[in-house]
């Protein structure tokens, strides 16, 4: 039986091996698929022995991302880009290939689930760690018409933007800046700063109507940024979770050549855990 994990730190609360379970049943593809408690001290020696036991396959989550990155002897163009990994893959030689499936995952969910048009859009991005970053590579690459990223730390914003390489389309913003600035198309939320229950400082004005409001987190990461989207007036408000399931999927089909049907374990996970939750 084909054996998969996910490592990460924490992990006990990872939804992923409950997707995958659904995912083996819905595909008839028996695998085994367990949560790897690895703090990053002791993550490479968990993940080889995982690979002398006959793992063949990985998801990566935080804190490990990036520092995988070098423990893959080929990386994705995408992963690549980015500088990030969330997908590995075993070759034939028993090194690992590292692919990264969280923007696929986004544009998958924003597109097809929740029906954004993304073309020419004008998006703003809050953040910009390595969950941004994937963010921002696959929303480029959708023919938006502009991204501006904005965060804490403006230095960590501008090498963000450097790193895209489009001048045209990318540059920075600080929230101080916003005042004159017109409300948004589409505003993704890829801080952290929802996990300590921080409210946000943004200028509601950033925010219309018809205004797409994602969290790339969900549960009550997301729930803040939730609240203060709509008090702003947006009526188009989501959280990541199904942006997790799609890259679970995407991840499904590199090791398995097929992606599997997503919509009836989203659903069941969006049965028990509502976006307008409130514990």
């Amino acid at each position: 039986m084909k054996r998969f994990a996910v490592f990460g730190d924490p992990i006990a609360h990872s939804l992923s091996p409950r997707i995958h379970s659904a995912f083996s049943k819905k595909t008839n593809i028996p695998l085994t698929y367990t949560a790897i408690h690895a703090p990053a001290a002791t993550f490479e020696d968990q993940l080889a022995e995982f690979n002398r036991d006959g793992g063949i396959g990985a998801n990566i989550t935080l804190p490990l991302k990036s520092l995988v990155v070098p423990m893959c002897a080929e990386l994705s163009d995408f992963a690549q880009r980015i500088g990030a990994v969330n997908t590995l893959s075993r070759r034939l030689d028993n090194h690992w290939r590292g692919d990264n499936t969280d923007g696929p995952g986004l544009i998958e969910d924003l597109v097809q689930r929740h029906h954004i048009n993304l073309y020419g859009r004008r998006v703003l991005i809050l953040g910009a760690g390595g969950a941004a970053r994937a963010a921002a590579f696959a929303l480029l690459e959708t023919n938006i018409e502009s991204l501006v990223i904005s965060n804490r730390t403006p230095a960590r914003a501008a090498a963000l933007a450097d790193a895209l390489a489009d001048p045209e389309r990318v540059m920075t913003n600080t929230v101080a800046d916003f005042r004159n600035e017109h409300a948004f198309d589409v505003v993704i939320d890829a801080t952290s700063a929802g996990h300590s229950g921080a409210h946000h400082k943004l200028p509601a004005h950033l925010i219309a109507p018809n205004t797409v409001c994602y969290h790339l987190s969900y549960g009550k990461a997301a729930r803040n940024f939730i609240a203060f989207a709509r008090q702003a007036g947006a009526t188009r408000v989501f959280d990541g979770l199904g942006m997790l399931v799609e890259q679970a999927a995407e991840a499904f089909a590199i090791w398995n050549d097929v992606r599997p049907e997503t919509d009836a374990i989203y659903n069941e996970l969006r049965a028990e855990a509502p976006l307008d939750a409130s514990d």
